[in-house]
């Protein structure tokens, strides 16, 4: 479940101790707890999480509501863009783009993220949600992918880590 197939871009984070600031942050945002969505893996520019099938994030057909499934990879290129940023820095999403490619089934979508460009004031993430293969025993499916763009945000104390 590689988000490329070239090699991950090595980044450096501006942040020495930048896995406490996004696990702290992680942990205090309701909406991750919401959805049950768990952080599983951190390293500069890359993110992984988990968010398991549960009757409260369905929609009617009992699959994982596309909203959801969109919020948890919007967070998940949120965080991998934060890895890179000072400690200062908070992050906003100012756009993305979801395609949705499988009925999120579950029983737990795997969700990656991985910044492409880290900039100053700008930077890109992409995102994918997977889950095991209904009728495929042992192999992945991809359910959706996500590229976001992302603004570093400094000098507010409401948009912090």
């Amino acid at each position: 479940m590689s988000l490329s197939p070239q090699a991950a871009p090595a980044f450096q984070p501006a942040d020495p101790d930048y896995a406490r600031r996004v696990r702290d942050s992680f942990a205090r945002q309701a909406a991750m707890t919401l959805i049950g969505a768990e952080l599983v893996e951190l390293q500069p520019g890359r993110l992984r999480m988990t968010l398991a099938h549960s009757e409260r994030v369905t929609q009617q057909h009992g699959f994982i509501h596309a909203g959801i499934v969109a919020t948890a990879l919007d967070s998940a290129c949120g965080y991998a863009a934060s890895t890179l940023m000072p400690f200062d820095a908070g992050v906003l999403t100012i756009e993305f783009k979801i395609n949705l490619l499988a009925p999120a089934r579950g029983p737990l979508l795997a969700i990656e993220a991985e910044v492409v460009k880290a900039g100053r004031t700008i930077s890109v993430a992409e995102g994918r949600a997977w889950q095991p293969h209904p009728g495929r025993p042992g192999q992945q499916q991809l359910v959706a992918t996500l590229q976001a763009t992302l603004m570093t945000v400094t000098g507010r104390d409401d948009v912090r880590a």
